[in-house]
């Protein structure tokens, strides 16, 4: 069975949250590099050094977070970058999960929304290894977890009204604009809405 999203999956989460499939498209195309694995079938993720010191620390982890400041300072960081290739990510992850497994987890960005680890919770999953467990299972149960994103965020609306700033700043933080997210959505809707 395929792990690729189709167009009707699309169709289906744009009508549970009742916006145009083309919004949804939109943020797909722009958020998602062209697929949602790497060609080893693994999720496609991006891990966060900065988010994994955060973790630690809500996590109570001192002594975890000691050591990685002093061992691993290029995966647990004040700072954020320093991400290195796509292709490393997966090794960066289980670096990080040596000192802690479920910080580790929690500091990647997953699948074709690029949906943060540690919104398991918030998202409505019943623990972190069944929100993992979506994320390897196929593109629909990547595309469901952005879904949730987008509606405990309530940036529902924003799509409704194409308020794609409104959307970008609710999605993706302060630091959009830097990457013209919001021209890049609405460049990305219009193409969607006209059929081409």
């Amino acid at each position: 069975m395929s792990k690729k999203l189709t167009i009707e999956q699309i169709q289906q989460q744009a009508e549970k949250l009742g916006i145009e499939t083309a919004a949804l498209q939109a943020i797909h195309e722009v958020e998602c590099r062209g697929s949602g694995f790497n060609p080893d079938n693994t999720p496609v993720i991006l891990f966060e050094r900065h988010v994994m010191r955060q973790r630690l620390i809500a996590n109570k982890r001192d002594f975890d977070l000691r050591m990685m400041l002093i061992e691993r300072p290029d995966l647990c960081n004040k700072s954020s970058g320093a991400y290195g290739l796509y292709s490393a990510q997966h090794g960066r992850l289980a670096a990080a999960a040596e000192y802690h497994r479920e910080s580790a987890l929690e500091s990647c960005s997953w699948g074709i929304g690029q949906v943060m680890g540690y919104h398991w919770q918030s998202l409505g999953y019943t623990s972190l290894q069944a929100f993992i467990n979506a994320m390897y299972k196929d593109e629909a149960s990547q595309l469901d977890a952005m879904c949730r994103y987008i509606t405990v965020n309530n940036l529902v609306n924003a799509l409704k009204s194409k308020d794609w700033k409104a959307f970008a700043l609710g999605y993706n933080g302060k630091a959009y604009a830097k990457n013209n997210y919001d021209i890049k959505l609405a460049n990305a809707y219009k193409k969607f809405a006209e059929g081409s």
